[in-house]
């Protein structure tokens, strides 16, 4: 999963890209991976993995990873190239969603770009940006279609949608708010890779004080709140200034740290939670004495396609899975109490792997 941290100069943009991708490296004691600059590769948090693998006494524990993208350069005009614009959009355009970071806080010694705290009129200029790009992207692909939409029948077609997506736009729209009506316009749509057709997640970046509400008195985030759920956007509150703070902790003192404050998790776990919701994820586990891992699948994977994740020849030559609840697992004290009390189960082809199956692939290539 690859998500790209977007926001305005001043907003807590990069502040949260740093302590992210360093609590996520400390905490599960995965290293921080920078691929370049502005990359992290951070561990997702699973409570479930150092239990399996005290469990089976596994000499490895592998989570499931996010990549971060920290995205410079926006500022208006960026769709006409102005600062960083170009360099931008490319990047946003490989992720699989966008962490829209808002600042929902006043601080007269951080100053903001535009002079005042507005986030509505922030949300509106980094999506304008976005809007003015995918129309450059539009029009180009409608200037090769006309060439032949006169006389092919699905040119002909292509040339409806994108007009109707063009218009979309044009009235200030969001192209994940269309819904394409058949599986052409589908086809079509998933071909263009537009900026506004991503899942955002709203990072609602507030003061310390804040938090322990979740946000809940604060009318900045109770605007950006009920935007997000008019997009059928996730949206979590966050301190960067706060998660900078527990980067560095240990996971004994950083739990403290957050009883201290009221709160029951990380802004990473929030953040981790919220992207598996809106892209419809879920972990299923593998667990033995060489390795514990977690492995991420859309839900709605069958077992093949979940073997697959693992390895090619898995799915290939898949014969059956023998899949038990990890809390059933752990609470039967071994897998063979588990076999007896039959917890543990023969499944198929048509199986559909569920969140938290820890699972023994049986195949043959």
């Amino acid at each position: 999963m690859k998500l790209g941290i977007v926001g305005l100069p001043n907003v807590g943009k990069s502040t949260l890209f740093n302590s992210l991708t360093k609590a996520g490296a400390e905490s599960a004691n995965y290293p921080f991976c920078t691929i370049d600059p502005n990359v992290g590769i951070v561990p997702v948090p699973d409570e479930r993995l150092p239990l399996l693998g005290d469990f089976y006494h596994s000499k490895k524990v592998t989570p499931a990873v996010i990549e971060f993208v920290d995205i410079a350069g926006l500022v208006k005009g960026a769709s006409k190239g102005e600062g960083l614009g170009n360099q931008f959009l490319a990047n946003i355009r490989e992720v699989d969603a966008i962490v829209h970071v808002v600042r929902c806080f006043e601080d007269p010694n951080v100053i903001h770009v535009d002079g005042s705290i507005d986030p509505m009129r922030d949300i509106e200029t980094i999506n304008l940006e976005l809007i003015f790009s995918d129309l450059e992207i539009l029009e180009r692909r409608i200037a090769k279609v006309a060439r032949t939409a006169k006389m092919d029948k699905t040119a002909g077609k292509e040339m409806a949608f994108l007009q109707k997506v063009k218009e979309h736009l044009e009235g200030g729209n969001l192209a994940i708010t269309l819904e394409p009506e058949n599986e052409d316009e589908e086809g079509f749509f998933a071909s263009y890779n537009l900026l506004t057709a991503k899942p955002v997640i709203y990072a609602a970046n507030v003061s310390e004080d804040d938090l322990a509400d979740d946000g809940a008195s604060n009318p900045f985030v109770e605007e950006v709140r009920k935007f997000a759920a008019e997009q059928n956007s996730e949206i979590f509150v966050i301190c960067a200034q706060i998660e900078q703070e527990i980067a560095e902790l240990d996971d004994d003192e950083k739990k403290m740290f957050l009883e201290d404050l009221g709160l029951k998790e990380s802004g990473l776990e929030k953040l981790v939670k919220a992207s598996y919701r809106l892209l419809g994820l879920m972990s299923f586990l593998t667990s033995g004495e060489d390795e514990t891992r977690a492995w991420t699948i859309r839900i709605g994977t069958r077992a093949p396609q979940a073997a697959g994740k693992i390895h090619t020849d898995f799915e290939r030559g898949f014969i059956k899975a023998e899949v038990v609840n990890y809390k059933d697992l752990l609470d039967c004290g071994s897998y063979a109490g588990a076999r007896e009390k039959g917890l543990v189960r023969m499944e198929g082809k048509d199986y559909v792997v569920q969140d938290g199956d820890v699972i023994l692939f049986r195949f043959n290539v």
